[in-house]
């Protein structure tokens, strides 16, 4: 050993606080990583919305007509475009857990896990779900 990697301190590896969550700089695989598990959460509790999405928009004529009423006056207390938010957060957790399992396939296939590839891929999978999902949301809203 040398005298200057001698005298150097060893780094310390220090679990960080929850307090120091949103100070913290994630790579960009790591936010998508993050953000499809809270995708794939989200579809599981609007799961039964989405059921009724489905049963009301096939059974007939009018309650497809009371399908359509609900984005446009709303269902109860709840306005048509808290409606449209609910759909639209559904429409963005679908988009970007599909994209986000895609890019896991193709590393899992390709072998192609270098730090270089899952920065670029990840940088594609939130660009692409966030145009997807604001093209969807101009259709939705207007």
């Amino acid at each position: 050993m040398t005298d200057s990697t001698a005298s150097r301190p060893r780094p310390v590896y220090r679990n960080i606080h929850v307090t120091q969550i949103l100070g913290y700089r994630l790579p960009p695989a790591g936010i998508v990583s993050i953000l499809h598990r809270i995708s794939g959460a989200l579809m599981f509790v609007l799961l039964p919305f989405v059921v009724w999405l489905f049963d009301v928009s096939l059974s007939s004529e009018i309650s497809y007509e009371r399908f359509t009423s609900a984005f446009s006056a709303g269902v109860g207390f709840l306005p048509g475009f808290v409606m449209k938010l609910v759909a639209l957060a559904l429409i963005w957790a679908y988009l970007l857990h599909f994209i986000a399992g895609l890019r896991h396939l193709w590393m899992d296939m390709s072998h192609s896990v270098s730090r270089e590839v899952g920065h670029v891929s990840a940088l594609v999978t939130l660009g692409l779900s966030t145009l997807l999902t604001l093209a969807l949301a101009v259709r939705l809203f207007f």
